[in-house]
């Protein structure tokens, strides 16, 4: 757990600053090209003038800037031996539930919407899905969401299938991704 909080909290700035960087650049030149523009269907220029990409009134990265931080350094925390609070892990919670209802959401738009998707996006994506799981099966093993959730049979099943359950959770965001430009996937091979 601290590793992924660290690695993937790192990754997720990463990629949310140049989101920043890219998304500041095209304010300020209307031509302006972002370096994740590579064909129709890749093409984070697109996704970066819709509505959408501005959800909350300043461009969606912003969040990703301050709340990937905060992972990393919980990682870092945990892994420097530090003992967290039940409030602290519930804060979390909250913290990457909104995250991940926020990326399902846009997940949704890129897909059905926008009809395109971004690169850097999908690195986010792939970062909060896990950071998301893990702390919710953190937080339910360790008893801060209930004991009655830790020792109901869907909470032992959980725990007990938490790589299946997240590996059908991406191989399902893999399969939307794929069906939707399927044309566009095969165009490329023949």
């Amino acid at each position: 757990m601290p590793w992924l909080l660290l690695v993937g909290g790192i990754v997720g700035a990463l990629a949310a600053f140049v989101l920043t960087v890219e998304k500041l650049a095209l304010l300020a030149d209307e031509n302006y090209l972002p370096s994740c523009s590579i064909n129709p269907v890749l093409n984070c220029g697109s996704i970066m003038r819709t509505d959408q990409a501005e959800l909350f009134g300043f461009p969606n990265p912003l969040i990703g800037l301050a709340a990937f931080p905060v992972a990393a350094a919980t990682g870092a925390a945990l892994l420097a031996g530090a003992r967290l609070t039940r409030w602290y892990w519930l804060g979390l919670q909250a913290g990457v539930t909104f995250a991940v209802v926020f990326i399902g959401w846009l997940v949704f738009q890129s897909l059905y919407r926008i009809n395109a998707l971004c690169p850097y996006c999908m690195v986010v994506w792939a970062v909060t899905v896990p950071l998301f799981w893990y702390v919710t099966l953190t937080n339910l093993d360790r008893g801060h969401l209930g004991s009655r959730a830790r020792d109901s049979a869907p909470g032992r099943v959980v725990l007990a299938n938490h790589g299946v359950i997240l590996t059908a959770a991406y191989t399902i965001l893999l399969a939307l991704v794929a069906h939707r430009f399927w044309d566009y996937w095969v165009s490329l091979v023949l």
